[in-house]
Protein backbone atom coordinates (compact mmCIF):
# COMPACT_ATOMS: atom_id res chain seq x y z
CA UNK A 1 0.00 0.00 0.00
CA UNK A 2 3.22 2.19 0.91
CA UNK A 3 4.32 1.76 -2.50
CA UNK A 4 0.73 2.34 -4.37
CA UNK A 5 0.54 5.85 -2.37
CA UNK A 6 4.23 6.52 -2.82
CA UNK A 7 3.50 6.01 -6.86
CA UNK A 8 0.70 8.22 -7.15
CA UNK A 9 2.75 10.78 -5.11
CA UNK A 10 5.47 10.81 -7.32
CA UNK A 11 3.01 11.09 -10.60
CA UNK A 12 1.33 14.06 -8.86
CA UNK A 13 4.37 16.06 -7.90
CA UNK A 14 5.02 17.32 -11.43
CA UNK A 15 1.54 19.16 -11.49
CA UNK A 16 2.02 20.42 -7.99
CA UNK A 17 5.52 21.90 -8.53
CA UNK A 18 4.04 23.73 -11.58
CA UNK A 19 0.86 24.79 -10.06
CA UNK A 20 2.82 26.50 -7.53
CA UNK A 21 5.39 28.21 -9.84
CA UNK A 22 2.43 30.17 -10.93
CA UNK A 23 1.03 31.23 -7.65
CA UNK A 24 4.32 32.36 -7.43
CA UNK A 25 4.58 33.97 -10.49
CA UNK A 26 1.16 35.57 -9.88
CA UNK A 27 2.64 36.90 -6.28
CA UNK A 28 5.71 38.53 -8.33
CA UNK A 29 4.00 40.35 -11.27
CA UNK A 30 1.50 41.94 -7.92
CA UNK A 31 4.39 43.19 -6.27
CA UNK A 32 7.43 43.95 -9.23
CA UNK A 33 4.30 46.30 -10.74
CA UNK A 34 3.88 47.85 -7.00
CA UNK A 35 7.42 48.44 -6.87
CA UNK A 36 8.24 49.86 -10.78
CA UNK A 37 4.89 52.28 -9.93
CA UNK A 38 6.94 53.41 -6.83
CA UNK A 39 9.77 54.20 -9.46
CA UNK A 40 12.20 51.13 -9.24
CA UNK A 41 14.04 50.58 -12.29
CA UNK A 42 13.16 47.61 -13.85
CA UNK A 43 17.18 46.85 -14.61
CA UNK A 44 18.13 47.12 -11.01
CA UNK A 45 15.35 44.52 -10.38
CA UNK A 46 16.67 42.06 -11.98
CA UNK A 47 20.22 42.93 -10.76
CA UNK A 48 19.01 42.30 -6.52
CA UNK A 49 17.00 39.30 -7.67
CA UNK A 50 19.25 37.57 -8.78
CA UNK A 51 21.64 38.26 -6.55
CA UNK A 52 19.31 37.53 -3.63
CA UNK A 53 19.03 33.67 -5.79
CA UNK A 54 22.07 32.94 -5.57
CA UNK A 55 22.58 33.74 -2.06
CA UNK A 56 19.76 31.65 -0.86
CA UNK A 57 20.39 28.59 -3.40
CA UNK A 58 24.30 28.46 -3.53
CA UNK A 59 24.44 26.73 -0.06
CA UNK A 60 22.07 24.10 -1.03
CA UNK A 61 23.56 23.49 -4.35
CA UNK A 62 26.89 23.28 -2.48
CA UNK A 63 26.34 20.51 0.07
CA UNK A 64 23.47 18.89 -1.51
CA UNK A 65 24.83 17.85 -4.83
CA UNK A 66 28.55 18.11 -3.56
CA UNK A 67 28.72 14.16 -4.76
CA UNK A 68 26.50 14.01 -7.91
CA UNK A 69 27.66 17.78 -9.58
CA UNK A 70 29.52 17.07 -13.02
CA UNK A 71 32.43 18.19 -13.91
CA UNK A 72 32.15 22.16 -15.47
CA UNK A 73 33.47 21.50 -19.32
CA UNK A 74 33.52 24.48 -21.76
CA UNK A 75 30.48 23.22 -23.73
CA UNK A 76 28.55 23.25 -20.30
CA UNK A 77 29.89 26.57 -19.53
CA UNK A 78 28.83 28.15 -22.99
CA UNK A 79 25.17 26.91 -22.32
CA UNK A 80 25.30 28.42 -18.88
CA UNK A 81 26.45 31.76 -20.08
CA UNK A 82 23.76 31.27 -22.69
CA UNK A 83 20.80 30.81 -20.09
CA UNK A 84 21.90 33.44 -17.89
CA UNK A 85 21.26 36.10 -20.98
CA UNK A 86 18.16 34.45 -22.33
CA UNK A 87 16.46 34.56 -18.95
CA UNK A 88 17.63 36.82 -16.37
CA UNK A 89 18.57 39.50 -18.77
CA UNK A 90 16.43 39.25 -21.86
CA UNK A 91 13.30 37.75 -20.92
CA UNK A 92 12.85 39.41 -17.83
CA UNK A 93 13.78 42.96 -18.33
CA UNK A 94 11.86 43.45 -21.73
CA UNK A 95 9.13 41.83 -19.60
CA UNK A 96 9.28 44.32 -16.85
CA UNK A 97 9.47 47.10 -19.78
CA UNK A 98 6.46 45.72 -21.56
CA UNK A 99 4.62 45.74 -17.83
CA UNK A 100 5.75 49.59 -17.59
CA UNK A 101 4.12 50.87 -20.88
CA UNK A 102 0.84 48.31 -19.94
CA UNK A 103 -0.38 46.72 -17.20
CA UNK A 104 0.26 43.78 -15.31
CA UNK A 105 -2.87 41.99 -16.17
CA UNK A 106 -1.77 43.05 -19.77
CA UNK A 107 1.58 41.68 -19.53
CA UNK A 108 0.55 37.97 -17.88
CA UNK A 109 -2.02 37.74 -20.78
CA UNK A 110 0.28 38.06 -23.37
CA UNK A 111 2.47 35.39 -21.38
CA UNK A 112 -0.04 33.17 -22.41
CA UNK A 113 1.74 32.83 -26.17
CA UNK A 114 4.81 30.97 -24.54
CA UNK A 115 3.23 27.13 -24.64
CA UNK A 116 2.73 27.78 -28.08
CA UNK A 117 6.37 28.98 -28.90
CA UNK A 118 7.78 26.55 -26.52
CA UNK A 119 5.43 23.34 -28.31
CA UNK A 120 6.43 24.49 -31.76
CA UNK A 121 10.59 24.86 -30.99
CA UNK A 122 10.01 22.00 -29.28
CA UNK A 123 8.88 19.88 -31.79
CA UNK A 124 11.61 21.28 -34.46
CA UNK A 125 14.37 20.26 -31.84
CA UNK A 126 12.69 16.57 -31.73
CA UNK A 127 11.90 17.48 -27.52
CA UNK A 128 8.17 16.57 -28.32
CA UNK A 129 7.06 13.55 -30.41
CA UNK A 130 4.00 14.61 -32.49
CA UNK A 131 2.37 11.68 -34.25
CA UNK A 132 -0.38 13.23 -36.34
CA UNK A 133 -2.76 9.77 -36.53
CA UNK A 134 -2.62 9.87 -32.53
CA UNK A 135 -5.07 10.77 -30.50
CA UNK A 136 -2.06 12.08 -27.89
CA UNK A 137 -0.38 14.02 -30.09
CA UNK A 138 -3.83 15.28 -31.59
CA UNK A 139 -5.13 16.30 -28.15
CA UNK A 140 -1.93 18.38 -27.17
CA UNK A 141 -2.00 19.93 -30.42
CA UNK A 142 -5.60 21.24 -29.66
CA UNK A 143 -5.09 21.43 -26.07
CA UNK A 144 -1.87 24.21 -26.79
CA UNK A 145 -3.87 26.35 -29.46
CA UNK A 146 -7.04 26.57 -26.92
CA UNK A 147 -4.72 27.26 -24.19
CA UNK A 148 -3.80 30.30 -26.49
CA UNK A 149 -7.37 30.94 -28.10
CA UNK A 150 -8.70 30.97 -24.48
CA UNK A 151 -6.14 33.93 -23.41
CA UNK A 152 -7.28 36.21 -26.21
CA UNK A 153 -10.92 35.91 -25.66
CA UNK A 154 -10.02 37.25 -21.92
CA UNK A 155 -7.91 39.99 -23.41
CA UNK A 156 -10.17 41.05 -26.41
CA UNK A 157 -13.64 40.35 -25.47
CA UNK A 158 -15.12 42.00 -22.11
CA UNK A 159 -19.07 41.37 -22.17
CA UNK A 160 -20.56 42.55 -19.10
CA UNK A 161 -19.76 42.76 -15.63
CA UNK A 162 -20.29 40.17 -13.61
CA UNK A 163 -20.79 40.78 -9.62
CA UNK A 164 -18.50 37.66 -7.96
CA UNK A 165 -18.64 36.83 -4.96
CA UNK A 166 -19.86 40.13 -4.11
CA UNK A 167 -16.73 41.99 -4.95
CA UNK A 168 -17.98 44.19 -7.98
CA UNK A 169 -17.10 47.62 -7.74
CA UNK A 170 -17.19 50.85 -9.97
CA UNK A 171 -13.27 51.29 -10.42
CA UNK A 172 -12.70 52.68 -13.77
CA UNK A 173 -8.93 53.01 -12.79
CA UNK A 174 -8.18 49.19 -12.77
CA UNK A 175 -9.57 48.83 -16.57
CA UNK A 176 -6.98 48.40 -18.96
CA UNK A 177 -7.64 51.48 -21.47
CA UNK A 178 -7.11 53.77 -18.23
CA UNK A 179 -3.58 53.82 -18.06
CA UNK A 180 -1.94 53.23 -21.72
CA UNK A 181 -2.42 54.75 -24.85
CA UNK A 182 -2.36 52.47 -27.95
CA UNK A 183 1.40 53.34 -29.30
CA UNK A 184 2.31 51.98 -25.26
CA UNK A 185 0.01 49.15 -25.88
CA UNK A 186 1.99 47.95 -29.13
CA UNK A 187 5.34 48.63 -27.56
CA UNK A 188 4.54 46.66 -24.41
CA UNK A 189 3.08 43.84 -26.69
CA UNK A 190 6.57 43.60 -29.23
CA UNK A 191 8.66 43.80 -25.65
CA UNK A 192 6.73 40.92 -24.06
CA UNK A 193 6.46 38.95 -27.16
CA UNK A 194 10.32 38.92 -27.65
CA UNK A 195 10.66 38.06 -23.93
CA UNK A 196 8.16 35.12 -24.31
CA UNK A 197 10.67 34.26 -27.52
CA UNK A 198 13.76 34.25 -25.23
CA UNK A 199 12.14 32.49 -22.31
CA UNK A 200 11.08 29.74 -24.70
CA UNK A 201 14.57 29.25 -25.88
CA UNK A 202 15.49 29.20 -22.35
CA UNK A 203 13.11 26.67 -21.13
CA UNK A 204 14.42 24.64 -24.40
CA UNK A 205 18.36 25.27 -23.81
CA UNK A 206 17.94 24.72 -19.90
CA UNK A 207 15.96 21.12 -20.82
CA UNK A 208 19.18 20.22 -22.87
CA UNK A 209 21.88 21.22 -20.60
CA UNK A 210 20.55 19.15 -17.87
CA UNK A 211 21.00 15.54 -20.10
CA UNK A 212 24.99 16.52 -19.34
CA UNK A 213 24.55 18.77 -16.24
CA UNK A 214 21.90 16.61 -14.04
CA UNK A 215 22.37 19.13 -11.30
CA UNK A 216 19.44 21.30 -11.27
CA UNK A 217 20.27 23.14 -8.14
CA UNK A 218 23.90 23.79 -9.34
CA UNK A 219 22.48 24.67 -12.53
CA UNK A 220 20.28 27.35 -10.73
CA UNK A 221 22.87 28.66 -8.69
CA UNK A 222 25.34 29.41 -11.75
CA UNK A 223 22.60 30.83 -13.77
CA UNK A 224 21.37 33.46 -11.13
CA UNK A 225 25.08 33.69 -10.52
CA UNK A 226 25.92 34.95 -14.07
CA UNK A 227 22.43 36.11 -14.22
CA UNK A 228 23.71 38.70 -11.75
CA UNK A 229 26.53 39.67 -13.33
CA UNK A 230 25.60 40.27 -16.62
CA UNK A 231 22.21 42.38 -15.66
CA UNK A 232 24.49 44.29 -13.55
CA UNK A 233 26.59 45.58 -16.16
CA UNK A 234 22.89 46.31 -18.72
CA UNK A 235 21.73 48.09 -15.65
CA UNK A 236 25.12 50.38 -14.91
CA UNK A 237 24.77 51.23 -19.29
CA UNK A 238 21.40 52.12 -18.87
CA UNK A 239 21.01 53.83 -15.72
CA UNK A 240 24.36 55.64 -16.10
CA UNK A 241 24.35 59.05 -14.15
CA UNK A 242 21.27 57.97 -12.31
CA UNK A 243 22.75 56.65 -9.29
CA UNK A 244 19.71 56.94 -6.58
CA UNK A 245 17.90 54.05 -8.21
CA UNK A 246 20.33 51.69 -6.94
CA UNK A 247 19.24 52.74 -3.18
CA UNK A 248 16.84 50.43 -1.34
CA UNK A 249 14.74 50.58 1.73
CA UNK A 250 12.61 48.53 3.90
CA UNK A 251 9.61 48.82 1.33
CA UNK A 252 7.75 46.94 -1.51
CA UNK A 253 11.13 47.11 -3.47
CA UNK A 254 12.90 45.25 -1.73
CA UNK A 255 10.22 42.88 -0.73
CA UNK A 256 9.55 42.77 -4.69
CA UNK A 257 13.17 42.05 -4.53
CA UNK A 258 13.38 39.15 -2.61
CA UNK A 259 10.32 37.50 -3.18
CA UNK A 260 10.90 37.22 -6.95
CA UNK A 261 14.62 36.23 -6.29
CA UNK A 262 13.67 33.61 -3.75
CA UNK A 263 10.67 32.24 -5.27
CA UNK A 264 10.84 33.12 -8.97
CA UNK A 265 14.44 32.80 -9.72
CA UNK A 266 15.81 30.19 -7.10
CA UNK A 267 12.96 27.84 -6.91
CA UNK A 268 11.37 28.49 -9.87
CA UNK A 269 14.32 27.51 -11.75
CA UNK A 270 15.19 24.20 -9.45
CA UNK A 271 11.54 23.02 -9.67
CA UNK A 272 11.44 23.89 -13.98
CA UNK A 273 14.62 21.56 -14.48
CA UNK A 274 13.32 19.44 -12.10
CA UNK A 275 9.65 19.06 -13.57
CA UNK A 276 11.58 18.99 -17.07
CA UNK A 277 13.95 15.93 -16.54
CA UNK A 278 10.50 14.08 -16.52
CA UNK A 279 8.00 15.52 -18.38
CA UNK A 280 9.61 17.94 -20.64
CA UNK A 281 9.65 21.56 -21.62
CA UNK A 282 6.00 22.07 -22.86
CA UNK A 283 4.63 20.38 -19.93
CA UNK A 284 6.10 23.00 -17.59
CA UNK A 285 5.10 26.41 -19.97
CA UNK A 286 1.33 24.91 -20.58
CA UNK A 287 0.13 25.54 -16.82
CA UNK A 288 1.50 29.46 -17.41
CA UNK A 289 -2.03 30.49 -18.50
CA UNK A 290 -3.24 29.42 -15.00
CA UNK A 291 -1.27 32.56 -13.57
CA UNK A 292 -3.45 34.81 -15.86
CA UNK A 293 -6.42 33.21 -13.52
CA UNK A 294 -5.25 33.31 -10.55
CA UNK A 295 -4.07 36.97 -11.04
CA UNK A 296 -7.50 37.47 -12.28
CA UNK A 297 -9.05 36.12 -9.27
CA UNK A 298 -6.69 37.76 -6.74
CA UNK A 299 -7.60 41.60 -8.04
CA UNK A 300 -11.36 40.73 -7.84
CA UNK A 301 -10.52 39.78 -4.46
CA UNK A 302 -7.96 42.47 -3.30
CA UNK A 303 -7.98 45.08 -5.76
CA UNK A 304 -11.28 45.46 -6.68
CA UNK A 305 -11.22 44.76 -10.17
CA UNK A 306 -14.05 44.50 -12.25
CA UNK A 307 -14.55 40.84 -13.75
CA UNK A 308 -16.33 40.50 -17.43
CA UNK A 309 -18.01 37.94 -18.80
CA UNK A 310 -15.33 37.29 -21.35
CA UNK A 311 -12.87 36.50 -19.49
CA UNK A 312 -14.39 33.55 -17.38
CA UNK A 313 -15.68 32.20 -20.93
CA UNK A 314 -11.58 32.33 -21.78
CA UNK A 315 -10.45 31.37 -18.35
CA UNK A 316 -12.81 28.18 -19.21
CA UNK A 317 -11.63 27.50 -22.51
CA UNK A 318 -7.72 27.82 -21.10
CA UNK A 319 -8.94 25.16 -18.66
CA UNK A 320 -10.00 22.48 -21.41
CA UNK A 321 -7.02 23.33 -23.18
CA UNK A 322 -4.86 22.54 -19.89
CA UNK A 323 -7.06 19.55 -19.96
CA UNK A 324 -6.14 18.07 -23.35
CA UNK A 325 -2.12 18.87 -22.88
CA UNK A 326 -1.95 17.12 -19.59
CA UNK A 327 -4.11 14.12 -20.78
CA UNK A 328 -1.53 14.09 -24.10
CA UNK A 329 1.40 14.38 -22.00
CA UNK A 330 0.05 11.79 -19.53
CA UNK A 331 -0.21 9.20 -21.96
CA UNK A 332 3.73 9.55 -22.78
CA UNK A 333 4.62 8.00 -19.22
CA UNK A 334 1.27 5.14 -19.30
CA UNK A 335 3.85 2.71 -20.56
CA UNK A 336 5.40 0.04 -18.01
CA UNK A 337 9.06 0.20 -17.40
CA UNK A 338 10.55 -2.86 -19.47
CA UNK A 339 12.15 -3.90 -16.65
CA UNK A 340 9.28 -4.79 -14.44
CA UNK A 341 7.35 -5.32 -17.94
CA UNK A 342 10.38 -8.42 -18.09
CA UNK A 343 9.59 -9.46 -14.56
CA UNK A 344 6.09 -9.93 -15.03
CA UNK A 345 5.53 -11.33 -18.54
CA UNK A 346 6.54 -15.22 -17.63
CA UNK A 347 4.33 -15.05 -15.08
CA UNK A 348 1.16 -14.00 -16.78
CA UNK A 349 2.46 -16.56 -19.74
CA UNK A 350 3.28 -19.65 -18.45
CA UNK A 351 2.92 -21.64 -21.19
CA UNK A 352 5.58 -20.06 -22.90
CA UNK A 353 7.64 -19.70 -19.83
CA UNK A 354 9.85 -22.20 -20.51
CA UNK A 355 10.81 -21.44 -23.66
CA UNK A 356 11.53 -17.90 -23.06
CA UNK A 357 13.93 -18.92 -20.21
CA UNK A 358 15.53 -21.14 -22.28
CA UNK A 359 15.78 -18.10 -25.10
CA UNK A 360 17.14 -15.76 -22.58
CA UNK A 361 19.98 -18.36 -21.04
CA UNK A 362 21.12 -18.69 -24.72
CA UNK A 363 20.60 -14.68 -25.27
CA UNK A 364 23.05 -13.95 -21.74
CA UNK A 365 25.78 -16.46 -23.24
CA UNK A 366 26.17 -14.83 -26.40
CA UNK A 367 26.47 -11.46 -25.13
CA UNK A 368 29.00 -12.68 -22.34
CA UNK A 369 31.12 -14.10 -24.60
CA UNK A 370 30.64 -11.72 -27.72
CA UNK A 371 34.51 -10.92 -27.39
CA UNK A 372 35.52 -14.80 -27.66
CA UNK A 373 33.53 -15.11 -31.05
CA UNK A 374 31.97 -18.12 -30.39
CA UNK A 375 29.31 -20.03 -27.22
CA UNK A 376 31.97 -23.07 -26.30
CA UNK A 377 29.83 -26.47 -25.47
CA UNK A 378 30.25 -26.40 -22.02
CA UNK A 379 28.49 -23.19 -21.87
CA UNK A 380 26.03 -24.63 -24.16
CA UNK A 381 25.79 -27.95 -21.56
CA UNK A 382 25.26 -26.11 -18.74
CA UNK A 383 22.42 -23.67 -20.05
CA UNK A 384 20.39 -26.70 -20.85
CA UNK A 385 21.28 -28.18 -17.75
CA UNK A 386 19.66 -25.07 -16.08
CA UNK A 387 16.68 -25.35 -18.29
CA UNK A 388 15.92 -28.79 -17.35
CA UNK A 389 16.17 -27.86 -13.34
Amino acid sequence: MDSYNQKRFDRVKPFIGVVFLQFGYAGMDVLSKAAMNKGMSNYVLVVYRHAVAFIVMAPFALFLEKKVRPKMTFSIFMKILALSVLEPVLDQNLYFLGMKYTTATFAVTMLNVLPAITFVMACILKLEKIKIKSIRSQAKVVGTLATVAGAMVMTLIKGPVLDLFGTHRSNIHNQYNGGANVQHAIKGSVMITIGCFSCACFTILQAITLETYPAELSLTAWICLFGTIEGGIVALIMERGNPSVWSINWDTKLLAAVYSGIICSGMAYYIQGAVMKYRGPVFVTTFNPLCMIIVAIMGSFFLAEQTYLGRVIGAIIIIIGLYLVVWGKGKDYDTPNPIIKEQILPEKQPTESNAKEEHSNHKVIVINNFDAGNITQDEQVRGNTQNSI
